[in-house]
């Protein structure tokens, strides 16, 4: 498994702790920015290089994104066909998004977030897996026929 991790200058401070905490776990981790403080960065560049990448290998690959809503990781990230990102705020919630939404990208608000919070979200995200009963596989067949344009 390895995870693509971005965040614009609201989530800078959290992607960068999330990265320590997700290599003590052993899994690999990979920073695509922003790699310093800049108030003039723009989330949805973010999300587009996280995007991409969980793309080049769905099955291997998962994606966090950061902002300080969570909500324009999300809507961005969600124009790549093939992303299911979702937004989270509570453990249960991300559990659910991840057996039968099979998100394979997370989008984390940091202004409603501690760090402990952090840590618990991406946790369900990394250890729940997606369900494979044909309803679910059914309609994401049906969200991948939904106009991207």
């Amino acid at each position: 498994m390895t995870i693509f991790i971005a965040a614009d200058h609201r989530g800078f401070e959290l992607k960068n702790k999330l990265i320590e905490y997700i290599q003590e776990k052993n899994i690999r981790v990979e920073d695509l920015g922003a790699y310093e403080y800049s108030f003039e960065d723009d989330y949805p560049d973010l999300a587009k290089k996280v995007a991409q990448a969980v793309l080049q290998n769905p099955k291997e690959f998962l994606g966090i994104g950061i902002c300080g809503s969570g909500n324009g990781i999300a809507v961005s990230a969600n124009r790549f066909k093939g992303i299911y990102c979702g937004l989270a705020f509570e453990e249960a919630q991300v559990k659910h998004m991840r057996e039968n939404d099979h998100i394979n990208m997370l989008a984390l608000p940091s202004d409603y977030l501690d760090f402990e919070k952090a840590q618990r979200l991406v946790d369900a995200f990394l250890t729940t897996e997606p369900l494979q009963q044909e309803k679910y596989l059914r309609r994401l067949n049906k969200i991948d026929q939904l106009n991207h344009s």
